[in-house]
């Protein structure tokens, strides 16, 4: 159990989290929180137990060399703070691996982690492979259990049923624990399903900004956006098949849209727009 006493006290925390392995189609979602990880300079506070929740032989450890020293690093689960997110919120950061057994007491201890540090709620991340096309806004899927927080974020209640992953599980944890949770999935396109995905990596940035409030620099990861999708493209093109069925693919989600091609949609989009290349000189 990881000893958080010394993490001082934090503004109204929201906890994110993302787990690689069955949650994460295209690695969108660890991609996300890596990219919060890095620009918002997040100080690593804790981390799990290994030994009580990886098979070694599923997850493997890894050995590198650092300074002529040989050293291993072990598949866990790391908690990091971050408290220059320039929002209304300080942040905590769960990234890790799917565990592997004692599911329970693997939510228990990150729900403990959440109590210590007064977070009274909890946007765990994911990505799933759809039916969508490549060359439109991602969708994402925004939902929850909390009346309030669908009323707060305009998300959706959850309707699926079936097979869950540790996603799942730690947002039942949550409810049963009084903490609101809200969840947010990027649909990737299951014909370019292989990581990297940084488009739905940065959708998912870019609906965390309206949720927490807050600017998210994201010049690098949009680049990578771009030219993953000029990389669909020519795999594409290359393939009249494939050419054939992104076509239906936009033909139906330009159809679906038009309803919500509104002056204020529009607006929302060249606000995410100015968004990612604040950083950039002028």
């Amino acid at each position: 159990m990881p000893d958080l006493r010394s993490v001082p006290p934090l503004r109204e925390p929201v906890l994110v989290a993302a787990f690689e392995g069955w949650n994460d189609a295209g690695e969108a979602a660890s991609a996300a929180v890596a990219h919060l990880l890095q620009v918002w300079d997040a100080r690593l506070v804790g981390e799990v137990d290994p030994e009580d929740y990886y098979d070694f032989q599923v997850n493997r450890p890894k050995v590198s060399v650092v300074d002529g020293e040989r050293r291993v690093t072990w598949p866990t689960t790391r908690i990091f703070v971050c408290r220059d997110s320039a929002g209304p919120h300080d942040v905590v950061i769960v990234e890790g691996i799917e565990p592997s057994i004692r599911w329970r007491h693997y939510a228990a201890e990150l729900i403990d982690v959440a109590q210590q540090l007064g977070v009274r709620i909890i946007i765990t991340l994911g990505a799933y492979l759809a039916d969508v096309p490549h060359t439109r806004a991602i969708p994402i899927n925004a939902s929850s259990d909390d009346e309030s927080v669908q009323d707060r974020f305009g998300a959706e209640p959850s309707e699926y049923e079936g097979p869950t992953g540790i996603v799942g599980i730690l947002t039942a944890a949550a409810r049963a624990a009084g903490i609101e949770t809200l969840s947010c999935w990027a649909a990737v396109p299951h014909y370019a399903g292989g990581p990297p995905s940084p488009k739905a990596a940065l959708a998912l940035l870019a609906r965390l900004e309206e949720i927490l409030d807050v600017s998210i620099p994201a010049r690098a990861i949009a680049d990578e956006a771009k030219a993953w999708e000029r990389g669909v493209d020519e795999m594409a093109e290359s393939d009249e098949e494939v050419a054939d069925y992104v076509q239906s693919l936009e033909e139906a989600t330009d159809t679906a849209e038009l309803p919500e091609a509104s002056g204020d949609a529009i607006a929302r989009e060249f606000e995410r727009y100015l968004r990612g290349h604040e950083d950039e000189p002028s």
